[in-house]
């Protein structure tokens, strides 16, 4: 079988998978993963093996750059200083606490002796990086705090960067070619501080474009070039490309995707984004249950079992430190939060690509491989599984059936004042007789009444219009706007001047909503953000 066949398989799969994820109510990435164990050990078609290669020139760029994209700059700017502490100094203590626990000293590893602390290290360096995306997509599901969500995914952005320099500062430090601890503590700032110097200039001068273009299928292409670009850059030139990523994808998400961007440019490009994400991530989950060999787990299963329970403690241990120091700071962390945070915490692709990097001739290779297999398999079912009833349980989101009433209410509103909108139309129109207007109106102002007094019978009343909300609504309108004027232009019922004249005032007002934006993210009183409960 060829790999184009292989791949047009994995992709019948993962529809599969889509559907019975849904129909199971369970989290699709879970699913996914089942289904690679369940065919890769009948052995029914030989897949892709999950390579560096593949993760780093095809996979993780795009994954980054569209989470890096849709990240709000002013909620990262409000968490700053947590993402940073539990991607940099996090991703060093957890390095740390997985080394001790795993040397000779502890006597874990007594089936590998000789398994000193450089190889613990190595071992915690390649699992240290999270990889959320489960856990990610079931927040946005279920509609989870924006700031938990930021949280998670901006600290696996940035540590999968300092995760890749520290594994290869400590495979350095194994194999002796790097040993002196200035010259590692060079390499990694050098690597961080080049790969984000490389990501600003890429996403600086993409930005520049992107704000000067209009053009849909340009700005894809143009924001392609610059996810894959900045990585390979940053590869090309010993730089973390993934630290050249996130900042690209960051830079072209916040500045240049700014509001003047039409609403056609918009929707094109999240769905094109949103669509390879889906793809990427259907991919490379699969291809994680195709590399797992139950039969080398089953051998390993004593410490596969230890490391977990280390690897989860000492994340634990991380964020409640963080929670302590964080205490009486403005970023405060609820205690809850906390421990979403710690289960949160699962495990994946890019750990088990860089445990089968290593060397053939690695020593405790087969054991490092498996144990690294064994985590990110428990944390992704594990974790992955009980993510949402933990979510439940400690009362940061509501029951699935008051989700559920809560967005049917809603969405009955909307399409019922959508209604009526258009109830205006024609009757500005004059193409419908008054009397039956009349009726309609009254007809869907009854459903919409009835529909808010089950909100507040069952308390599920929506939350008050914020700042946000306003500014979305603006946008939208302004969206529509700027589509009806070309429309009218492409019907010839408008010359250029005149188009030019009214999307110039159209520009302007974006232009002056933008100014307002920015002006509210530097005053922190008129902040979007509620306190954290």
């Amino acid at each position: 079988m060829g790999i184009e066949t292989a791949f047009i398989f994995l992709f019948i799969l993962a529809m599969a998978a889509a559907v019975a994820a849904r129909r199971l109510r369970a989290p699709y990435t879970v699913v996914l993963v089942l289904t690679g164990l369940v065919l890769g050990a009948l052995n029914l078609f030989p897949a892709p093996h999950l390579t560096k290669g593949l993760l780093f020139s095809v996979i993780l760029p795009g994954l980054l750059f569209e989470a890096a994209f849709n990240l709000d700059a002013r909620e990262l700017r409000n968490s700053w200083i947590t993402i940073t502490t539990l991607a940099v100094p996090g991703v060093i203590a957890s390095m740390v606490l997985v080394a001790l626990a795993l040397s000779p000293a502890t006597g874990a590893l007594t089936a590998a002796p000789g398994f000193d602390w450089k190889y613990a290290l190595v071992f915690g360096a390649l699992i240290a990086a999270t990889d959320p995306v489960a856990v990610v997509a079931l927040f946005r599901s279920i509609g989870a705090p924006r700031r938990l969500t930021t949280l998670l995914e901006g600290e696996s952005l940035l540590n999968d960067g300092t995760a890749i320099v520290f594994f290869t500062l400590s495979l350095a430090l194994v194999t002796g070619t790097g040993t002196t601890g200035g010259a590692l503590l060079l390499q990694f700032f050098s690597s961080v501080g080049g790969g984000a110097l490389i990501g600003m200039v890429t996403g600086a001068a993409a930005s520049f474009l992107m704000r000067r273009l209009q053009e849909p299928m340009i700005e894809i292409t143009l924001t392609t070039v610059a996810a894959y670009g900045s990585f390979v850059a940053g590869e090309s030139l010993h730089s973390s490309g993934v630290i050249a990523t996130v900042v690209c994808g960051m830079l072209c998400g916040n500045l240049g995707a700014s509001p003047a961007m039409t609403a056609a440019t918009r929707a094109a490009l999240g769905t094109f984004w949103e669509y390879l994400t889906f793809a990427l991530n259907s991919i490379v989950f699969l291809l994680i249950g195709f590399e797992v060999r139950l039969s080398n787990l089953l051998h390993y299963w004593l410490p596969i079992l230890f490391a977990y329970c280390v690897v989860t403690l000492s994340r634990a241990a991380i964020l409640t430190t963080g929670h302590v120091l964080l205490g009486w700071s403005r970023e405060r962390i609820p205690w809850r939060w906390s421990v979403v945070l710690t289960w949160g915490g699962l495990r994946g692709a890019l750990a088990m690509v860089l445990a089968l990097s290593l060397p053939q001739d690695f020593a405790y290779r087969d054991l490092i491989v498996s144990m690294t297999f064994g985590v990110a398999l428990l944390s992704i079912l594990l974790q992955g599984l009980t993510m949402s009833p933990l979510l439940v349980r400690l009362g940061i989101v509501g029951k699935p059936a008051d989700r559920v009433g809560l967005e049917v209410r809603r969405g009955r509103i909307q399409a019922a004042e959508a209604a009526l909108a258009e109830i205006d139309r024609l009757s500005h129109q004059n193409v419908a007789a008054p009397q039956l207007l009349d009726e309609l109106r009254a007809e869907y102002r009854q459903i919409i009444s009835k529909a808010e007094r089950e909100l507040r019978e069952l308390g599920l009343e929506s939350r008050p219009a914020t700042p946000l909300d306003l500014r979305e609504i603006r946008l939208r309108i302004l969206g529509m706007e700027r589509e009806r004027v070309m429309r009218a232009y492409r019907q010839g019922q408008l010359r250029t001047a005149s188009r030019d004249t009214l999307l110039a005032d159209i520009d302007t007002r974006l232009s002056r909503l933008e100014r307002m934006d920015q002006s509210a993210a530097v005053d922190p009183s008129s902040s979007r953000e509620n306190p954290p409960a």
